[in-house]
């Protein structure tokens, strides 16, 4: 055997070692269990307000007054990534059989009878100018079903997933990571074998991870399934909301990898690391309700909630090509006059714009390698104090 191959056989060793010892220690702790079915019954219980409000039926107003409901259906261009992009057809004929001459029929001034434009401000907010008598009366059920959706999928993977387990598993599962066996003075016992301190933050963290990991993707899959057949539409399953999951997912997995190595390094730190790691928790709370009210504040370029949303954003721009429109449509007070507040306007808030002017794909590679250095970085610093303390 060649001394490379022995140098990984021993490196596999090692980590398999620590890993299944980090494991078997999570089992037997009642923590660990207590911590995983506290974050399932609270997303259960948000799952199941999803579920009711989808099965309640919702009245249909006559919103142009013509005594007929819900004449107007979706007609929004797949894309829209230009300044002015023409939508909107005269479905029941309220402009085109109307008896006025045609330039009355062109009220935005397109050179188009009976149409809308879809135009972008400098701020990249999305509005729409109609001409009189088009998509005026939507159908109500399937807009604010429709609407309610796609801001419960946003708020709920963002907020409820991402930042929930991302921040919540770490701050109790790994912040006792070395800390617990320093306290506890057993930590002698892994250090006297050949195994460096850096190797030995790795290692304890690949354990956790293994744990933390497989468990996010449970939950991910029993919500994409949950909502994909909840979810209005018209076949059996909404099986266009995978890749958003996909990207939930995805984001999750960096989130506790992330936070786990910076919660690891402050227990390193401090016997009561989790005193540190609590006001960090807040920032990016307060960081992840500024990427969706201010995506573009330069804040969330040093934080890591930031670019963890932000590959969610890149997928919602693959997944849902008609957002711009749909949000214009849903948040258009002209048109929903009935309601106290326009249906859309949840999933304004919660839907961001990624942060970069490149294709989808491009800001969710960038989002990933960031979240990866920054989790390099963590370590070598976590490694750096690990190596600085005296072991008992």
């Amino acid at each position: 055997m060649s001394s490379s191959t022995k140098a990984w056989s021993s490196l596999d060793r090692k980590a398999t070692a620590v890993a299944e010892f980090t494991l078997r220690q999570y089992r037997t702790r009642l923590s660990t269990w207590v911590v995983l079915a506290s974050c399932m019954v609270a997303l259960s219980t948000v799952l199941l307000f999803y579920i009711d409000f989808m099965n309640d039926p919702i009245e249909s107003v006559d919103n142009d007054g013509d005594g007929l409901f819900d004449e107007d259906g979706p007609d929004f261009p797949a894309v829209s990534d230009a300044t002015s992009t023409t939508m909107g057809a005269d479905d029941d004929g309220d402009c085109l059989e109307a008896d006025r001459p045609n330039g009355a029929k062109d009220t935005n001034g397109n050179g188009v009878i009976c149409d809308g434009i879809l135009r972008k401000d400098w701020f990249g907010s999305t509005t729409i100018l109609w001409d009189n008598g088009v998509d005026e009366d939507p159908d109500d059920e399937a807009f604010i079903q429709e609407a309610t959706h796609r801001a419960f999928l946003l708020g709920y993977g963002k907020l409820g997933v991402v930042f929930l387990l991302g921040i919540f598993l770490p701050l109790f599962l790994a912040t006792g990571l070395i800390r617990g066996e320093m306290t506890s003075e057993t930590m002698h016992f892994l250090l006297a074998k050949p195994i460096a301190r850096g190797e030995v933050l790795l290692y304890r963290m690949l354990g956790y991870l293994t744990l933390v990991w497989p468990a996010s993707a449970i939950v991910v899959l029993l919500s994409a399934l949950v909502t994909g057949l909840a979810a209005p539409g018209e076949g059996f399953f909404r099986f266009e909301d995978l890749g958003i999951w996909l990207a939930i997912l995805l984001a999750t997995w960096l989130a506790l990898l992330v936070y786990g190595m910076l919660f690891m390094s402050l227990g390193v730190m401090w016997k009561y690391g989790i005193v540190l790691a609590i006001p960090f928790a807040a920032w990016e709370f307060g960081m992840a309700f500024l990427s969706m009210g201010l995506p573009s504040s330069p804040l969330l370029r040093v934080s890591v909630i930031g670019w963890c949303l932000s590959i969610i954003d890149a997928a919602t721009a693959l997944s849902w090509s008609d957002q711009d429109a749909f949000i214009a449509y849903t948040t258009d007070y002209s048109i929903w006059s009935s309601q106290i507040v326009a249906p859309g306007e949840p999933l304004a808030f919660l839907a961001s714009k990624a942060p970069f002017d490149i294709s989808p794909t491009a800001n969710m590679a960038v989002a990933v390698l960031v979240l990866l250095f920054q989790a390099s970085v963590i370590w070598v610093v976590g490694q750096s104090l690990f190596k600085g303390k005296e072991i008992a």
